[in-house]
């Protein structure tokens, strides 16, 4: 694992002596740039990876432990809904590592749509795509995390520092000072850095340091609404193979209006299910009679597949998440620092798209970094007081181009609760779903393997939103459309399928006018 240096052991020490590398050299920081990464979950690791491939020395500070230590995994497992990654997440692995890429899809499952399970147990499935190439993929968000820690450790160009919690951050001088627990050391260090990335979660304390000295717009909401992980088990032993107990290759999900029950497929052969509903209904399942009573009238096939004992205890015993969404603008400062991921807009998790928008955040900041000719090679003596004005005008611009796209998506995540708990069992979404499909058919596809090689230099190609296509897919699979367009594209597309349907509605209402007159004159001759 990666640590400190003794250098740093000393309380409110700074590191200014030489600090050696994982490999056991030196860092020469009078050729590279320091960057910070404070967070080392997914998006801080894939930063840190993007950054050190463009030539700075990273050092990455987490205030937990490793989580991929034994200690930590059982902890891991009940704090965070299991992911669907999909192709923007995707994407932005493959913009910066192709063979990462690779390698996680090797141990994804795909999910080629949704399954529907209505109160009756009968079961729709609803493709995500009419033409059955697309998925998303199911993965478990440690086994993520873990994949690229992994990666990060072995890159030279990274160290990685846990049980590090950020303390302040002073940015005109350029330190960061963090504090080490007892069981460590007990001492604070300070850190120098050149460029700090906060990617420390929807409580981030890096945005908390720059609300200091940046006029920066915030919100902070919170949904009535919880959630609680649950969890379904392998199947039976068939031919010596552990079987799934529904079908794997679908996000499931049981609607129930004001609530919803979702489960997404593990390795293992087990389900990972998460209850979502409004705190007051949690709150109310406060006994085994009460948990028991309440899914065998709304869930009775989940309640048979995860067994009453298993789900009583789930139900009880594990932690109740929160559910809320951050909004925040701008999301630098000067040439010293940028927020991303949940640091800078925490979403509600409706369209799977929180940690799919948080990678995506490092592959267009790696392309602005790139095109602004932002390295973290050093061309000349550090001096705090310089400002790099190449970095300073791609931070600009990454707050100005991204804001919007990242108040679009938080604004359809929430929209999309409403269609997954409610709308998907209305016959007016069905045949809205027929017609998407018939418009989606006259759009020639665009694969996946074709956008890969342009968008890891080109963030959003224009014209990219041509012919007719659901919001789902923009969203999810069209990683060449940003966000914004794709809320404003879906609007239009909302109001000409409305203008139809009420069209086809009239046709048949005249239609049926006319052939009830008809009827009527030939029962009267």
């Amino acid at each position: 694992m990666n640590s400190t240096s003794s250098d740093c052991s000393s309380s409110q020490s700074t590191c200014s002596t030489p600090l050696t590398t994982p490999g056991g050299g030196f860092y020469d920081f009078t050729q590279h740039k320091r960057a910070i990464v404070v967070g080392a979950g997914p998006v801080g690791c894939l930063a840190a990876l993007s950054l050190a491939d463009m030539g700075w020395s990273v050092d990455m500070y987490e205030g937990r432990n490793d989580l991929r230590l034994a200690s930590e995994k059982a902890q891991t497992a009940q704090r965070s809904i299991n992911l669907a990654i999909s192709s923007r997440g995707i994407l932005a692995l493959h913009a910066v590592d192709p063979s990462m890429a690779s390698r996680f899809l090797e141990t994804a499952i795909p999910m080629k749509g949704r399954m529907i399970h209505d109160e009756n147990g009968k079961l729709d499935s609803q493709l995500y795509d009419p033409r059955g190439q697309q998925s998303i993929y199911s993965v478990e968000r440690s086994m993520l995390n873990e994949q690229l820690l992994d990666a990060a450790s072995s890159n030279p160009n990274i160290r990685i520092f846990f049980q590090h919690k950020l303390v302040t951050v002073d940015f005109e001088k350029r330190a960061a000072s963090f504090s080490r627990p007892a069981s460590y050391d007990g001492f604070n260090v300070n850190v120098p850095f050149d460029f700090i990335v906060g990617a420390d979660g929807s409580y981030s304390n890096v945005r908390r340091q720059l609300m200091r000295i940046v006029n920066m717009d915030y919100t902070q909401e919170y949904i009535p609404h919880q959630y609680v992980e649950l969890r379904m088990p392998p199947g039976p032993t068939i031919n010596g193979a552990t079987t799934f107990l529904l079908d794997p290759n679908h996000l499931h999900i049981w609607p129930r209006h004001s609530f919803m029950l979702i489960a997404l497929p593990n390795r293992d052969r087990s389900f990972t299910c998460t209850l979502f509903a409004p705190t007051a209904d949690l709150a109310r399942l406060n006994t085994p009679e009460s948990v028991s009573t309440w899914f065998a009238h709304h869930f009775p096939d989940a309640l048979k597949l995860i067994g009453e004992e298993t789900l009583v205890r789930d139900v009880l015993t594990n932690p109740r998440g929160s559910l809320m969404s951050v909004k925040a603008n701008p999301y630098h400062y000067k040439d010293r620092a940028i927020i991303i991921g949940d640091a800078a807009h925490a979403m509600v998790p409706f369209y799977g798209q929180g940690l799919n928008c948080g990678l995506e955040d490092v592959r267009v900041l790696q392309n602005i970094l790139t095109r602004n000719s932002v390295m973290g090679y050093r061309d000349k003596p550090a001096d705090n007081e310089q400002e790099d004005m190449h970095l300073a005008s791609a931070l600009e611009e990454y707050s100005r181009t991204r804001h919007e796209d990242l108040v679009a998506i938080s604004q359809l995540a929430m929209k999309n609760y409403t269609e997954m708990r409610h709308d998907v069992t209305t016959p007016l979404y069905r045949l809205h779903r027929v017609l998407d499909g018939w418009l989606t058919s006259l759009t020639p596809h665009v694969p996946f393997d074709s956008l890969a090689p342009v968008l890891s230099r080109v963030t959003y190609p224009p014209g990219a939103a041509r012919g007719w296509i659901p919001l789902y897919t923009m969203v999810t699979f069209r990683p060449d459309i940003n966000y914004a367009t794709v809320q404003a594209r879906a609007e239009r597309q909302t109001r000409v399928l409305r203008n139809s349907m009420w069209t086809l509605t009239g046709v048949a209402v005249a239609g049926g006018i006319v052939g009830g007159r008809l009827l009527f004159r030939m029962l009267r001759s």
